[in-house]
């Protein structure tokens, strides 16, 4: 077999699903995180996007962003450890230090390389990673590149956690990691359970606050805010590509960790830098999230919204307290008709199936912004019920 047959062995299979009309993939969207957007030709109302507070299209953030591009150019053009650091990346790490309540932070160029460039850095031979089963692929990824032995706890399972971390060695470095925000189901990390139990076996967390972060805290700090425990995590991680409108990510943690995290974490070490641009734009996110509470109270609004609209429709929802709404479908099948039904009655959703979630799991993952208004959402909920009855899924 030669190096590309595989290549030719998985585009058939490709080719395959698209001709059952099942590929909802790479599709083109402009813009890609406006209320409306445009595919096809075909206006769409975006139920997909993670851009939560609708920060993306928020007109002090983008002024914030053409500012930066005028001053310093359209990119960096080296790595953060020659010539890619400014003023701006410096000030972005120490706001997001401030924001996330740790004594420094880190910021990395992809949301990827954080997960997996901290959790690479961080543990070598001999320690003991104990990673959520439903965590990142980041995660995933980060553990499976790591030396240390890892082991998968049952989703959210405090029993399944307490009984691996009881098996380690009581010498062993342990290092719990989870998400905060389950991506697929919206589900949250049960971090003071997490927290009792690493502090009982002696355990460091790291928490990744991808789809907390500006969705969930009194002031959209995050799943540390929400339980109030800021300041109590070892480590807190995060994208810039959800609510902060980028790409990028960073690692909060003591000073010490973060030191060595900047000398040390080769996905950090190797990659360019960011553009200045992107440290512009958090930085004006995060001044937004703060200055306009009321963008945080429109997005419970809608969720609950929505939310209660598909249980009312007769869908089955699963419970969450996030702008993620799991719709249970179950049947690979029906989860792909209903969402090509949707796309031709104008409303853009997202399946989920194997291996995303588990055999006959298969779900719509809705996700809800700020910037969509009643009258949108209202539509969505008549374009659900027309198809939704249309293949006797309600």
């Amino acid at each position: 077999m030669d190096l590309f047959a595989k290549c030719r062995k998985f585009n058939a299979q490709v080719k395959v699903v698209k001709s059952l009309n099942q590929f909802f993939y790479l599709r083109e969207i402009d813009p890609p995180a406006t209320p409306t957007v445009t595919m096809g030709g075909k206006k769409m109302i975006m139920l997909g996007s993670n851009n939560y507070l609708g920060l993306a299209n928020h007109p002090k953030v983008i002024e914030a962003a053409i500012k930066a591009v005028k001053k310093f150019g359209t990119g960096a053009c080296s790595s953060r450890i020659l010539t890619g650091t400014t003023s701006l990346h410096n000030k972005l790490e120490r706001e997001l230090a401030r924001f996330k309540g740790t004594e420094d932070a880190v910021v990395f160029s992809t949301g990827f390389m954080t997960m997996m460039g901290t959790i690479t850095a961080l543990t070598e031979e001999g320690d003991v990673i104990l990673s959520d089963e439903f965590n990142h692929a980041s995660i995933v990824e980060g553990c499976r590149l790591s030396r240390a032995q890892v082991k998968v706890y049952k989703h959210n399972d405090m029993k399944s956690l307490e009984e691996m971390l009881s098996e380690c060695k009581r010498s062993a470095n342990k290092l719990i990691v989870t998400d905060g925000v389950f991506s697929m189901k919206g589900s949250v990390a049960n971090l003071p359970e997490i927290k009792s139990l690493a502090d009982k076996y002696k355990a460091k967390i790291m928490v990744d606050d991808a789809h907390g972060t500006g969705a969930l805290g009194a002031t959209g700090r995050g799943i540390l805010e929400h339980f109030d425990m800021e300041g109590a995590i070892d480590l807190v991680c995060g994208t810039f590509s959800k609510t902060l409108s980028s790409a990028g990510g960073f690692t909060g943690a003591s000073s010490e960790v973060v030191s060595f995290l900047r000398l040390q974490s080769r996905p950090f070490i190797f990659s360019a830098s960011s553009p200045p641009s992107v440290a512009a734009t958090v930085m004006a996110c995060l001044e937004v999230i703060e200055e306009e509470p009321e963008l945080l109270e429109r997005l419970h609004k809608n969720t609950e919204f929505m939310k209660q609209g598909l249980k009312d429709l007769g869908f089955e929802v699963e419970e969450t307290i996030t702008p993620i709404i799991p719709v249970l479908i179950g049947n690979d099948r029906k989860a792909f008709k209903l969402t090509g039904g949707l796309e031709k009655e104008g409303v853009f959703i997202n399946p989920v199936v194997y291996p995303a979630v588990p055999k006959g799991s298969a779900l719509i993952r809705v996700s809800i912004m700020a910037s969509l208004s009643t009258d949108e959402l209202q539509t969505a909920l008549d374009k659900f019920k027309l198809v939704g009855k249309k293949l006797r899924i309600i």
